[in-house]
């Protein structure tokens, strides 16, 4: 089957194996019945959309257990049979050929497949005053072959899936055999044809098949088996059983109560021809419809079947309905039948009815129902496997072995699928929405079934002998008993005896010739009368034969004008037909030539049709290319964006941090102005309010405080504040001993400005004996910045004592090493104005990070602060 449509799964492009032999296959012919919802309103997961394709779609529920998921796929048959299509379109459309194959020597298979409760069993039994297929199909075999059946036991099967036949005399012995036998005690035979069964076979459609063989005589055949548990058992067993009677099991025990019973399995055997049949099966050889019928019936009543959650009558084992129909060509007189094996012909029709597939969830199976459900899966899923491995063989050429005997159901159908037969299923499905899991997995076996192909089955071989045998005896018989009519009248018991036969029972008998006496007058003249009398009559009866050949002659003339105009209108038949034959082989020519035709188109086309999948391929992969360069391009750009926006604000988080210490250090130079200003004051105070005769001497600390605002332009220490150790510079600690803790994950940076630290003790973990030999500590630390670049930062410090012995480190500055790439910056294409003295005066002053960080990202000749680079505009105070 192919799944079509929109949200289909695609169908891999099949590679045909490449054969020598020119052998014919056909695909299994698979078909789609869909039953009727029982309620009106009730959600359904199945849709026909057209006559050969039907639509599987998720139920609601489904959808939110499956979040959010719909997906509608779209399954394609031979053909789809809606909720009102009636028995008789689905027997036409799939059993009717399947019967005329049987009639004409070929076998078939025909099974129906589903869910439990999906309508497999009325399909293929029916229901009262609707029959299904196999009622059908007896009717359509019955009306067939009726006129041409032989009679009971001409036919004998044998043990080996083989058929014998006997002359009249051998059938007549034994059905007088059969009579005087004692029939099995059972109902059926006591009661009549139950109204229910004669309403599902009163079919009225006489469906005929086209062109029987009315040379032959036929014999139909028919066993019902059931296979249970993988077990194979006989529902037609009429074994009596008589519960007063001891039996023993195989303990060698009695047995009295006959309900511990079970019936005996049959096995598998091969026949011959290496095709399988069950061993000791019980063979009914039928003349009617209703008998055919009335013994499917009976076995009927014997199939296991229960009730479960999700039908009322479930089936718990596949049914086999077997029809085998024997036949024989009749001699070269058409009277009686060939005794030739050679030239029987035996073919067989096997109706499947699988037991449904089910989910023990569902059903709430426990025990033997449990077993049972448990073994038909089993079975289904052999069946499944058997079928995907032989579309693995025709579609790839492999040589897998086909698990065939891994179940007794695909075992005993193995020839079929070998190419004994046509192949049929039918899928039934419930298209309620509680049975979509089930039914979607039987869409998908019904896909892979379609594509396993089956070899045509070979025709029969003719027997030789002119065809309308049977006919032309028939004709001459009664054209015989016209003619002896008319000539000797009436042939039946009250006909008038002819003179011939009136003269052979009057002859006189011969009186005694001996002569006792010579005196005897009356001996002699007694036999003188007798011998004239027998004279007399021996005359008329040679007048009566001349009358009789000369009656002949005229006749044998008339048979022969006859026999002749009949050539003459025969010669004339076959000449039309040789005409008709000329005419079809002219249209074979031509039709052959238009085949030829078209396979040249269908080259070419194919051809095109791989050039355009070549093209389509090479665009998919070219704008898959694209898209992953589309894909790449917009990484790119937000990897690009998110790195701008962590320069921006890592450039905005600096200026702010740079206006703040501004605005503090603008502060605290405002306060020292202050300071001294009123020290100032305070001095003129004293001077004008106490007058000295010397000039009051400046103190030291004022002195050195100017000195000190003179050279470096620093604020004052704040009144009453301790007073802090002096911080020096980096170049004048050559003399000095540093620690230098450089941690071992640090990753070395290639920057221009690298820390040279001479007379260190380099330690990747600080201890107390190293910071007692030194005075001055330096820590790395190095993290990712929000650019992606590594920064590194020298984190300083001065070691002292304690009073109790130990060290101390109070960290003085923080240097920071940031590599970058140049390639990001422009260069400036005029000279950078230059800056007003008072803001140099004013940036003159900054603390020991601040002078780091300036250090490290401006470069030679900048006034900018941090973050700007150095092609930027600096920004003018207000005056």
């Amino acid at each position: 089957m192919k799944a079509a449509a929109r949200n289909k799964t695609p169908r891999k492009c099949l590679l045909k194996k490449s054969s020598n032999n020119n052998i014919l296959k056909d695909p299994v012919g698979v078909y789609c019945r869909v039953r009727p919802v029982s309620v009106p309103d009730q959600e359904c997961c199945i849709e026909i959309v057209s006559g050969t394709t039907v639509q599987v779609h998720p139920p609601e529920g489904y959808r939110i257990t499956r979040n959010g998921e719909y997906k509608e796929l779209q399954y394609s048959f031979k053909e789809v049979f809606g909720s009102t299509t009636t028995q008789r379109k689905v027997f036409d459309v799939v059993a009717r050929p399947l019967v005329e194959d049987l009639i004409h020597g070929k076998n078939g298979l025909l099974f129906t497949y589903g869910v439990t409760g999906s309508g497999k069993t009325h399909t293929m039994t029916g229901s009262p005053g609707e029959g299904g297929l196999l009622p059908r199909c007896l009717d359509m075999i019955f009306n067939s072959i009726g006129p041409f059946q032989a009679k009971r036991y001409v036919f004998k099967l044998d043990d080996k899936n083989g058929v014998d036949v006997q002359c009249e005399v051998d059938a007549l012995l034994e059905r007088q055999k059969r009579e005087v036998l004692p029939t099995p005690k059972t109902p059926s035979n006591k009661r009549q044809i139950d109204p229910e069964i004669a309403d599902m076979i009163n079919v009225q459609d006489n469906c005929k098949a086209d062109e029987v063989d009315e040379d032959n005589v036929y014999g139909v055949f028919v066993s019902y088996i059931e296979i249970y548990n993988n077990y194979i058992y006989d529902l037609l067993d009429e074994t009596p059983i008589d519960p007063t009677k001891p039996k023993w099991n195989n303990c060698g025990t009695p047995v009295r109560n006959a309900d511990f019973l079970l019936p005996q399995s049959k096995i598998l055997r091969e026949d011959q021809n290496h095709n399988m049949y069950v061993a000791g099966c019980t063979e009914v050889e039928v003349k009617s419809t209703e008998e055919a019928f009335e013994v499917f019936w009976r076995g009927q009543k014997k199939r296991r079947i229960a009730n479960t959650q999700l039908n009322r009558e479930s089936s718990r084992s596949h049914s086999v309905f077997l029809i085998k129909l024997a036949q024989a060509p009749l001699d070269a007189d058409g009277d009686n039948v060939l005794q030739d094996r050679e030239l029987i012909t035996l073919s067989q029709l096997s109706l499947v009815d699988l037991a449904g597939s089910e989910r023990t969830n569902r059903t709430k199976a426990e025990g033997n129902r449990l077993r049972e459900a448990g073994n038909i899966n089993q079975s289904l899923m052999t069946l499944r496997t058997c079928i995907e491995v032989l579309r693995e063989n025709q579609t790839y050429g492999t040589n897998k072995m086909v698990p065939y005997r891994d179940s007794k159901l695909t075992h005993l159908f193995k020839n079929y699928f070998d190419g004994e037969g046509k192949v049929r299923m039918i899928v039934c499905v419930n298209p309620k929405a509680e049975d979509y899991d089930e039914s979607l997995q039987v869409m998908r076996f019904a896909e892979i079934t379609q594509e396993v192909e089956v070899a045509r089955p070979a025709d029969k071989p003719l027997c030789g002998l002119m065809a309308g045998r049977r006919f032309k005896n028939l004709a001459f018989r009664e054209e015989l008993s016209q003619q002896l009519e008319l000539r000797g009248g009436p042939i039946d018991g009250d006909r008038e005896r002819s003179v011939t036969e009136m003269l052979l029972q009057n002859l006189p008998p011969m009186p005694s010739c001996e002569l006792l006496d010579i005196n005897d007058d009356q001996t002699l003249p007694r036999l003188i009368e007798v011998l004239e009398k027998r004279h007399r009559i021996r005359q008329m009866l040679s007048e009566e034969f001349a009358k009789n050949v000369l009656s002949v002659k005229s006749m044998l003339q008339e048979l022969d004008t006859n026999i002749i105009s009949k050539e003459n209108f025969a010669q004339l038949k076959i000449a039309e037909k040789d005409k008709i034959i000329a005419g079809q082989k002219t249209e074979v020519e031509r039709l052959g030539k238009k085949t030829k035709t078209l396979e040249y188109k269908i080259d070419i086309l194919e051809k095109t049709a791989s050039i355009y999948e070549e093209e389509k391929r090479n665009l998919q992969l070219e704008l898959e290319n694209k898209s992953q360069k589309l894909q790449r391009q917009a990484s790119d750009k937000r990897r690009l964006e998110a790195r701008l926006q962590g320069m921006v604000t890592e450039t905005t988080m600096k200026w702010e941090k740079e206006c703040e210490r501004r605005v503090a250090a603008k502060q605290l130079e405002m306060q020292n102005k202050l300071w001294v200003k009123d020290e100032k004051l305070k001095q003129l105070k004293a001077i004008v309010t106490e007058p000295k005769p010397t000039k009051p001497e400046r103190p030291s600390r004022e002195k050195d405080r100017e000195k000190a605002l003179q050279r470096s332009m620093s604020p004052p220490p704040v009144p009453n504040a301790p007073l802090v150790r002096l911080r020096h510079r980096r170049s004048r600690s050559a003399g000095e001993r540093w620690v230098d803790h450089k941690p071992p994950s640090n990753i070395q940076t290639e920057t221009v400005m690298q820390p040279h630290v001479p007379h260190a003790i380099t330690v990747a973990a600080a201890n107390e004996k190293a910071l007692a030999k030194c005075d001055k500590y330096m820590l790395t630390h190095q993290e990712m910045a929000s650019d992606g670049e590594i920064e590194t930062k020298l984190i300083k410090g001065d070691v002292y004592k304690t009073r109790g012995g130990g060290q101390a480190v109070q960290f003085t500055e923080i240097e920071t090493l940031k590599q970058e790439s140049p390639t990001g910056r422009k260069r400036r294409s005029s000279p950078v104005s230059p800056v007003p003295p008072d803001e140099a005066t004013e940036s003159e002053w900054t603390d020991v990070e601040t002078r780091c960080s300036v250090a490290v990202e401006m470069k030679a000749g900048s006034y900018l602060g941090p973050g700007y680079q150095h092609h930027a505009q600096p920004k003018r105070k207000k005056p």
